[in-house]
């Protein structure tokens, strides 16, 4: 799976951080959702779903490979 975030959707809320914090961190100074990992462990699919799932921006998605 590939991770991808749309950083001109995103607000900054940091749920994603919350759900999948080995996947998401956040810049602080550009107030912005960080990718920490874009082809994550299967894992932790079901943290990275979560995170695109509460995401109030939809700004998160999942792409297959």
């Amino acid at each position: 799976m590939r991770v991808v975030a749309d950083l001109d959707l995103c607000q900054a809320h940091q749920m994603c951080q919350g759900e999948a914090p080995d996947v998401f961190g956040f810049d602080a100074g550009a107030d912005k959702v960080t990718l920490l990992q874009e082809h994550p462990d299967e894992s932790v699919r079901p943290q990275v779903q979560a995170a695109v799932r509460y995401c109030p921006a939809m700004a998160l998605s999942i792409e297959e490979s």
